[in-house]
């Protein structure tokens, strides 16, 4: 059966409606017990965190560490801050209404702002999927060589990330192509996300332990530098504090988010659960996630000597050589390290195809199951080329896709600052009194602070 364009009608299943009857309940229950009962049952928080702890927030984390040691600390738990803020808007829009958030952005905003949208998303995801194959793959050679000591020839070098590649498309297919198989294929994703998060975080906990251990850690700085708010004046501070915010929230981010939603059938009972999945899904997952890699590499490659002349990025696989160099053990510098990274391009390849399937069904108005949205999942393959051709490509494409996506994901905010304040849309669900007062400032602060972003980096580009 056709999908209508303005709602989703996936099949409603015994389990959703149970898990419906046992939220209506779970409501009139303390907080603590409803946090308990909600802990199982999230999920699209754990998607976007899954999405922006990736390869982009891997390299400003760990460049911020070692150029500025602890002092960006407070960066990007701002950003996901203001992310979440406007997240939890789309959060509210689409369980209140469940309206396609597209559709409902180009009826009730402007179709100028829907279909920038849709094409920024899908502009940005297919751009960005090309550095996850080199990393992911890169990373994963690293490990074995580290574990084997085998030095792999050209031509071995060559197929190795070849065969790596292929080996993680097949991966991510297999398990976003499970995913568009009803509740069930939804929850066995979501759970592969959230043991691949946890893998990450701990990954990075091992190496910030390890250096408690051996007092390598001042932990007074590492405080202050969560509170100081302390802005670099030098290029490369700017630099890198400048990629650590923009890397947080994607406009790829903001699309596949409200989908989320309606393909796990979600509405209106799940309101209070929604609210606590982004706290506990995205917000303390990042939070740690970046704030460990920062630590760790803070506190054993920080020099900011040889990291200000001119250098305005560092690869994760020169991270693990410089960890081993500092006399870390190899299987924390660079097994340990290397599975931590490999998760994130991992989760960041996955959830490209997932939200390229979203964006290219609402352009063409095919339905989100099926055939169709499987192959349109296949859009960023080409991204696996980027194992071969990123280094060479990637100077002429990656900033002037950053500038022009950032540049419209404010186009994106201000969308959704409409939406939630269009009682044509919301009806007798708008916003009210203090509540709607809170939110706009919150989303007028988001949508001021990505814009100040976008101009800076275009007129570094200029």
């Amino acid at each position: 059966m056709k999908t209508n364009k303005k709602t989703v009608d996936f099949s409603i299943d015994n389990f959703l409606l149970e898990e419906k009857q046992f939220l209506a309940g779970l409501s009139e229950q303390p907080r603590l017990h409803r946090w308990q009962g909600y802990w199982s049952k999230t999920g699209p928080g754990w998607m976007q965190s899954a999405m922006t702890i990736g390869g982009a927030s891997a390299m400003a984390s760990l460049f911020a560490g070692a150029l500025l040691k602890y002092q960006l600390l407070w960066v990007q738990p701002v950003a996901i801050f203001l992310g979440i803020i406007m997240l939890s808007a789309v959060s509210y829009q689409t369980l209140m209404t469940g309206e396609r958030p597209f559709y409902a952005m180009k009826k009730y905003a402007h179709p100028v702002i829907a279909w920038s949208w849709a094409i920024a998303t899908l502009l940005s995801t297919v751009i960005w999927h090309f550095p996850q194959y080199a990393l992911v793959s890169g990373m994963t050679e690293d490990i074995i060589i580290a574990i084997t000591g085998w030095i792999p020839s050209n031509t071995q070098h060559q197929y190795l990330l070849a065969g790596l590649a292929l080996f993680f498309l097949a991966i991510a297919i297999y398990v976003v192509w499970n995913y568009s198989k009803g509740s069930k294929g939804v929850a066995r994703f979501e759970l592969f996300l959230k043991v691949m998060i946890w893998l990450i975080i701990f990954c990075f906990l091992f190496i910030v332990i390890r250096n408690s251990l051996t007092d390598t850690i001042n932990w007074s700085e590492v405080f202050k530098g969560f509170i100081s708010f302390k802005i670099p004046t030098d290029k490369a501070g700017v630099t890198v504090m400048m990629a650590a915010f923009s890397a947080t929230i994607g406009i790829n981010m903001t699309f596949l988010f409200g989908y989320s939603y309606l393909k796990k059938g979600w509405g209106k009972e799940h309101y209070g659960l929604a609210k606590f999945d982004l706290i506990t899904g995205m917000f303390i997952p990042f939070v740690l996630a970046t704030a460990l890699m920062v630590i760790a590499t803070g506190a054993t490659i920080y020099d900011p000597v040889k990291f200000a002349e001119g250098n305005t990025s560092i690869s994760p696989i020169e991270v693990a050589g410089m960890l081993e160099a500092s006399g870390m053990p190899l299987v924390f510098s660079r097994v340990i390290f290397g599975f931590g990274i490999v998760g994130m391009a991992l989760n960041a390849i996955v959830l490209h195809m997932l939200v390229c399937g979203f964006a290219a069904c609402e352009v063409f108005g095919w339905d989100m199951q099926g055939w169709k949205y499987r192959l349109a999942c296949l859009i960023p393959i080409p991204g696996v080329l980027g194992v071969f051709f990123w280094d060479k490509i990637g100077p002429w494409v990656a900033v002037p896709a950053s500038a022009i996506c950032g540049l419209l994901l404010p186009i994106a905010y201000v969308g959704f600052l409409i939406l939630n304040n269009s009682k044509r849309f919301l009806g007798e669900n708008i916003p009210k009194g203090r509540k709607a007062w809170m939110w706009n400032f919150g989303m007028i602060m988001a949508i001021i602070i990505s814009i100040v972003y976008g101009v800076y980096y275009l007129i570094k580009i200029l």
